[in-house]
């Protein structure tokens, strides 16, 4: 069985960089952030760009963020969530299901360059992000 990680998921409307570059240079580690191109394919951010997806990873800490989708502004309490990630698309594919269960699909599982996504709230209000990587 393969391993599944997780970790805060950020939306921070439109202060993802400045946040992750100020939690970069206190906590170390590499930082890595992407806009999205035409096609909404993720692609290395240049300065001033809108922050699709940040990775910050510095020895056992991850945080992962963006600028948020003006389709869906952040209310206060509603701006963090949990990402969870792996391989194992049967694992995360079920997982999903569970969570989803009484909760509030925003986004199914669904294809994308990167592997799969989908995004939802539990029945507690909790976000969840869920990221299968590709094999």
């Amino acid at each position: 069985m393969s391993k599944i990680h997780i970790a805060p998921y950020i939306n921070f409307q439109g202060q993802a960089r400045e946040a992750m570059e100020h939690y970069h240079k206190v906590l170390g580690g590499k930082l890595d952030m992407f806009a999205s191109d035409e096609q909404g394919r993720p692609r290395p951010a240049a300065p001033g760009e809108p922050i699709m997806f940040a990775q910050l990873e510095s020895d056992d800490v991850v945080i992962i963020a963006s600028d948020g989708n003006p389709k869906y502004p952040a209310k206060v309490g509603e701006h963090i969530g949990l990402s969870l990630r792996g391989s194992d698309r049967a694992r995360l594919t079920s997982a999903f299901e569970g969570l989803a269960d009484g909760g509030q699909v925003k986004m199914p599982l669904t294809d994308a360059p990167w592997g799969t996504a989908g995004w939802l709230t539990d029945k507690f209000g909790i976000s969840w992000n869920l990221d299968i990587e590709k094999s």
